[in-house]
């Protein structure tokens, strides 16, 4: 159910949530991210990818990433440009510095499924994150052949400043250093997603955090989580609210803010634009 209450009461009753409680669990979707200033069409794609959208007619960059590209090098040179943009590239309008300094001195961890690395540039401890979905600064065998990931931040770069005529230079094409085959991002699209050490290491530990924080007064702030995977995030953190009655659940999300019936009154649902919510909070 969708519900409605007082904007300045409800913030402040988030606020004293986040002060108050024993632990923090923060789950982050794409809208986070897109509140943080990283759009996938409009002005960002004609300014990075003009080339592209005259050629293939893309909307976006998400589905363009799917194309089957004519050639491991423009197929590349469209990938380095994704990647360089949306990971190594400050874009962050503030966002995730804002929710940095909200939780930094609680006990919190994050579960997300954004690829994009923007928590650990904020400041977020890199032990109280899970990356549920991969890291577009991995990359992994495509097969694959073995369960270990590959930092890709120098070929990367040398791509995005290399490529000519939407390609990339053929020496630079990552092929699988253990059985040749190409090199793919470490995305979750199918079975063939690798879950390297560092992932079951981080999953351990988000594991470890709810089993010492059982039973007492805990905040989970969901952030920007739509309906595409609600299974990794939303659900659990609904069962597990409902399931403690020292949990509170709040739901930041433009447009797609609500929660169920069973937990409404230990819910704090604000429909509007993370960032305006995050910074009336600050």
């Amino acid at each position: 159910m969708k519900f409605t209450r007082d904007y300045s009461a409800e913030i402040d009753r988030l606020k004293n949530e986040i002060e108050t409680a024993d632990a923090i669990v923060i789950g982050a979707g794409a809208g986070l991210s897109t509140a943080a200033g990283f759009t996938y069409s409009g002005e960002r794609l004609q300014k990075y990818f003009a080339d592209f959208v005259e050629k293939y007619g893309f909307r976006d960059m998400y589905s363009g990433g799917f194309y089957p590209f004519p050639t491991p090098e423009e197929q590349w040179a469209y990938w380095s440009r994704y990647i360089y943009i949306n990971r190594y590239m400050d874009v962050d309008n503030g966002t995730y510095k804002r929710l940095f300094e909200l939780v930094k001195d609680k006990d919190y961890f994050v579960l997300t499924t954004n690829v994009d690395h923007q928590f650990q540039k904020a400041g977020f401890d890199k032990h109280r994150l899970f990356y549920t979905q991969g890291d577009y600064g991995l990359w992994q065998c495509s097969e694959p052949c073995h369960q270990k990931t590959y930092d890709n931040e120098e070929t990367v770069r040398a791509m995005f400043e290399r490529q000519k005529d939407m390609r990339v230079p053929s020496e630079l094409v990552p092929k699988c250093p253990v059985c040749g085959k190409p090199m793919s991002m470490n995305l979750r699209a199918d079975d063939t997603f690798v879950e390297d050490e560092g992932w079951h290491r981080a999953a351990e530990r988000y594991d470890e955090f709810l089993r010492r924080h059982e039973g007492l007064h805990i905040l989970f702030l969901e952030l920007g989580v739509g309906m595409n995977t609600p299974v990794i995030i939303k659900y659990p953190f609904w069962k597990m609210t409902y399931a403690n009655p020292n949990a509170i659940y709040a739901c930041l999300n433009y447009g797609e803010a609500y929660a169920p019936d069973e937990i409404r009154e230990r819910s704090i649902c604000f429909n509007g634009d993370i960032r305006d919510v995050l910074n009336a909070l600050v």
